[in-house]
């Protein structure tokens, strides 16, 4: 019974890695998570007494969970039989499709992560980058908002760091949940993404299942009351400009929405301007050519980006790229939307309610650029491109203060650093003076020819904010 038992080093080895593998999975990895799930829970009680709007019990349920009920949802299933009709196919086949939809669409929040770690790194990148600031906000409304009620943020698209900006500035009320395009779809960032909240759209919405397995994504999401941020124009401005609104993420939330329902939708209109978009060359080239770049060619300018930086950085000539700034405007409820129409979207035919979510998109997209934040460079591009000849450093001066004005008496909402205009001045001039967009001569300055592209890209983003005529 004691004496020694000869084992070849091969099921030595097997039963090394075996008591390894009963070691760690039903020891050590049960521990790491109740540690972390306990972590996790502490920061969510903490959160609910602080935030405007508590987590809902849908953003915190298990993934696996959201996945079943997305997959057996009754109009998922019909997609599923109409699918596997048209392809000839067994419903086990369709099924298993829809559940990699799922799978892929659906996110896996972690509290700890979005409110920790995600809270500092947006905090040192925007601050690092920019002088990141929240412009105007209708605080009674937000005070005002119903508990119960869908939150939707509504955004004009100006750059990549829109997801980050809003995010961090709205991290003291309310948890978002982005749609994020295939752009982000590659490892470790969607791991990281989805855990954040967020949840992945297909370009172009693929096939009529797949875009039903999102559309009732959406849905669920409107009806646990998961706080959500969109931008309806559905990718980058290439202008500046706003671009017609896309109608998709927003129908999904409006087909299925009951007006006599506990629960209301409210849109939250945003405006977001910078004084230096991070990816101005690239958009304006993009627009140019007609197509986007190819991958290695922005993998090439990202990097040819960053090196310039670094060299800025070690010679201690790199300033943060001017003012990062949001307004959020005056919600919108969809429950009044829909009583002063006196319609009910469950009813309208396919036409029809696509005429009545246009009519709200167009409404939330004159509200986000009613909104839209003047910043410093913006109106010095504005004064510039509107001279033909140049200016004096006083002559600009009087010029931009004179926009700020007309913009403020129309309503417009005007970022002043420091409340102090000739700051403000200052700044616009300094920047477009860091990038060499400018030339100076005899003490007066005008605008670069070669660089017009870029002046009309800047300027384009007051083209929606109300001004009184010169």
């Amino acid at each position: 019974m004691f004496e020694p038992v000869t084992l070849p080093l091969w099921a030595l080895l097997l039963i090394g890695i075996l008591a390894a593998w009963a070691f760690l999975y039903r020891l050590l990895v049960p521990g790491v998570r109740w540690y972390f799930r306990r972590k996790a829970n502490r920061v969510i009680e903490e959160l609910n007494k602080r935030l405007d709007l508590e987590l809902p019990p849908l953003k915190l349920a298990q993934r696996r969970v959201l996945i079943d009920r997305l997959v057996y949802d009754p109009k998922v299933i019909e997609a599923v039989d109409a699918w596997c009709e048209e392809n000839n196919a067994l419903r086990d086949v369709g099924i298993d499709k829809a559940r990699r939809y799922a799978r892929e669409i659906v996110p896996n929040f972690n509290a700890y992560l979005y409110f920790r770690f995600g809270n500092w790194l947006s905090r040192r990148l925007v601050r690092w980058l920019y002088r990141m600031r929240m412009g105007h906000a209708d605080e009674k409304a937000f005070a005002s908002l119903d508990p119960k009620s869908s939150v939707v943020f509504v955004m004009n698209h100006r750059s990549n760091m829109d997801y980050i900006l809003v995010a961090y500035l709205a991290i003291d009320r309310v948890a978002l949940s982005y749609a994020v395009g295939e752009w982000a779809r590659v490892w470790p960032l969607q791991q990281l993404i989805r855990s954040m909240g967020a949840y992945f759209v297909r370009r172009g919405g693929s096939n009529e299942l797949y875009r039903r397995v999102l559309e009732r994504y959406v849905a669920l999401a409107v009806e646990g009351g998961i706080a959500q941020a969109v931008f309806p124009e559905g990718g980058l401005s290439r202008d500046g400009q706003l671009r017609p609104p896309k109608l998709g993420l927003l129908d999904y939330m409006v087909r299925d929405f009951d007006p006599g329902g506990e629960r209301d939708i409210l849109f939250v209109p945003v405006g977001i301007n910078y004084d230096r978009v991070l990816e101005d060359r690239t958009l304006l080239h993009d627009r140019e050519s007609g197509e986007r770049r190819s991958g290695s060619a922005a993998l090439r300018t990202a990097f040819g980006f960053i090196g310039t930086q670094l060299k800025l950085m070690m010679k201690r000539r790199w300033y943060r790229y001017g003012y990062a700034c949001a307004n959020f405007g005056e919600p919108v409820s969809l429950r009044e939307f829909l009583a002063q129409r006196d319609l009910e979207p469950r009813e309208l035919e396919r036409e029809a309610r696509f005429e009545l979510v246009q009519e709200l998109a167009d409404d939330l997209m004159q509200r986000i650029g009613n909104i839209i934040p003047a910043l410093p460079v913006s109106i010095a591009c504005t004064v510039l491109l509107e001279t033909e000849q140049p200016l004096t450093h006083d002559e600009l001066r009087q010029r931009m203060q004179a926009m700020m004005e007309r913009i403020e008496n129309a309503g417009g909402h005007v970022y002043i650093p420091r409340k102090d205009r000739d700051y403000a001045v200052d700044v616009g001039l300094r920047m477009l003076q860091l990038r060499k967009l400018v030339d100076e001569q005899d003490g007066k300055v005008s605008m670069r020819a070669d660089e017009k592209p870029l002046f009309d890209y800047y300027a384009a983003a007051l083209d929606h904010v109300p001004r009184e005529t010169a």
